[in-house]
């Protein structure tokens, strides 16, 4: 069998990583509490009915709400350019995500190519929107799920899955087999269709789904003419609450199961951040765990568009602080709240120690770094 050489240095690295961090099965698994969700759905001989479901719909893909009906098993592309089979650009434990995601050694990152979305001001858009990275096998997919519980990250975060959930769930299952027993983390734009999410039902743990926008024509000018983004955005988050619920946590603070919701905070009110935390508290509940994000930048072709060609200001972020609050929200993210009570602070006058958090707001505007953002 052919062994190229990024195959060996990956091998060395994650065995390096083994050696440094031993995880014993124990600690993947009765340390952390219950099994994962698939874990029971293939002991009841589900999880490969799940697998062929998935699969058979890439026949005429309607995997995402853009149901562009291509057959993508034959080799046929559509709105997403994904090709038959899955594209990953990198996987390594990733130390910048929410803090229940991260515990002591990162979120086992999985980033894939491509995206059902494509939005102007995507700050991965190499990977995203030029679809940068390697084709590769579903069992080739499953050990780089096994290489990141092997060096001890306490899940497996699923960047930008819908159009390979296929492969996801193909790959989960041929993992699992091998000893795979730590949470999955489905990290998507929210842009999901209800049908497609029950395929993930009870395989699933942790949804954590962007809700970018509250207003249908933002949506269509900013994300490739999703005018249905709010809409189908909604539903979707919908079905993942009703799937997993609240967030769960376990004695360390690590997550386990739960809906984890993302919105970004873009200027000029363009993402509908009072709506969107107005919808979160009427339609979910106020102890949701959300993430007011302070992370936009100008990215991409963002600097077409005038109204997003800034970083966002201090009050922004403070104004997008002040609604959540507003609107009962109880269960904010730890950064996101430092960052708050330091712009406070500093709009109080009083003397300022910055947080310890990947972005920092000035006002004037300034471009802060993602924390999600690939370095």
């Amino acid at each position: 069998m052919d062994f190229s050489r990024r195959q060996f240095i990956r091998s060395s690295l994650f065995a390096a990583g083994a050696l440094l961090f031993p995880v014993r099965r124990h600690d993947v698994c009765a340390e952390h509490g219950e099994e994962p969700a698939y874990a029971r759905l293939e002991a009841r001989g589900e999880l490969a009915y799940r697998v062929e479901e998935a699969y058979e719909r890439m026949r005429a893909c309607d995997l995402c709400p853009r149901e562009c009906g291509v057959d993508r098993l034959a080799g046929e592309q559509g709105f997403c350019r994904s090709p038959k089979q899955v594209v990953v650009y990198s996987a390594h434990p990733h130390f910048g995500e929410e803090i229940p995601l991260v515990g002591e050694r990162g979120s086992g990152t999985i980033f894939f190519s491509n995206c059902n979305l494509r939005c102007v001001f995507c700050q991965n858009w190499p990977i995203a929107h030029e679809g940068r990275g390697r084709e590769i096998t579903d069992s080739e997919l499953a050990d780089r799920m096994l290489d990141l519980q092997r060096v001890g990250c306490g899940n497996i975060n699923l960047v930008t899955p819908t159009h390979v959930m296929p492969h996801i769930v193909a790959a989960t299952r041929i993992a699992f087999k091998k000893g795979l027993r730590i949470p999955l983390v489905y990290n998507t734009s929210g842009f999901e269709r209800v049908e497609i999410l029950r395929i993930l039902d009870r395989i699933v743990d942790i949804y954590l789904p962007d809700m970018k926008y509250m207003d249908g024509e933002q949506a269509a000018r900013y994300s490739a003419g999703a005018r249905d983004y709010p809409k189908v955005t909604q539903e979707a988050v919908r079905e993942m609450y009703r799937q997993v619920d609240d967030l769960v946590t376990d004695a360390q603070g690590r997550a386990r199961r739960g809906l984890m919701v993302r919105h970004l905070v873009m200027p000029n009110r363009v993402a509908g951040t009072r709506e969107f935390v107005r919808w979160v508290a009427g339609n979910l509940s106020r102890s949701t765990y959300v993430n007011i994000m302070a992370q936009y930048r100008v990215a991409y072709r963002a600097f077409d568009y005038p109204e997003i060609a800034r970083g966002i200001t201090r009050d922004e972020f403070l104004e997008a602080m002040d609604w959540a609050e507003e609107a009962g929200l109880t269960r904010l993210d730890a950064h996101s709240i430092r960052m708050r009570d330091f712009y406070r602070r500093g709009r109080a006058g009083l003397r300022l120690r910055p947080p310890a958090s990947p972005a920092l707001l000035t006002d004037p505007p300034c471009r802060p770094r993602s924390r999600n953002q690939i370095s």
